[in-house]
Parts: C-alpha cells; structure tokens; sequence
C-alpha cells in the first residue's frame, strides 16, 4: 500500500491527500507529529535517496537552529529532527520519493 509519510501542516501532503482521496487510491497516512520512523523506516528511505536532498532548507527549524552555517550528518540529523525533513515522502514497498509526484502515485494506485 503506498505510504504518505508527512505532516497535516503541509502543503505538499495535503496535495498527496487529496489526490488520493479524490481518485480512491487506498494509501496510509503517516503523520510525523504523531509517529516517528522507526530506524527499518529511515534506512529504507536513505536506501532510495541521499539524506543530504530530503533537508528542507526552507523550512522554519533550518533557519531557526542555524543549518546553514553547521557542519552536520544529514542522516544523524533528519533522524533527530524530522522537522527537517522535506515532505512529502511517498513510499512504496522499496521505492520512496521526496515531494509531491503524481505520476509515483498513479504507478502505484491499486497495487498491494
């Protein structure tokens, strides 16, 4: 089942919500404020993509706690600080893709 991985304050889940709503793809909604990833979620998501692209560096918490003047592991970082993290995330099985993709959606509508 394809996993939306975000936030109900962001405009890109939000998005991937409504999408899916409106086309009766089944999907799971993972709120970040109410569930971590578990360490197994966070290495399949670094398996697919390069921690240092799924910093948000416009979001409030990078320009608040000073991100772009640090010298820091994106990994140690985005896994202590999901706040960082640029959403949505869109997984499936062993696919994951950062952001809002329609056609990742499409692919994956239906499939178990």
């Amino acid at each position: 089942m394809l996993q939306i991985i975000g936030t109900k304050s962001c405009i890109g889940t939000k998005k991937a919500l409504r999408f899916c709503k409106e086309r009766s793809i089944p999907h799971q909604f993972v709120d970040l404020h109410r569930r971590a990833l578990s360490e197994g979620e966070w290495e399949k998501v670094f398996r697919s993509l390069e921690a240092s692209t799924l910093i948000d560096e416009a979001s409030q918490w990078y320009r608040k706690e000073g991100y772009a003047w640090r010298t820091f592991d994106a990994r140690e970082e985005l896994q202590a600080h999901p706040e960082l993290l640029r959403t949505p995330l869109l997984k499936y099985a062993h696919e994951v893709v950062a952001g809002f993709d329609e056609q990742f959606i499409l692919d994956h509508r239906g499939q178990r």
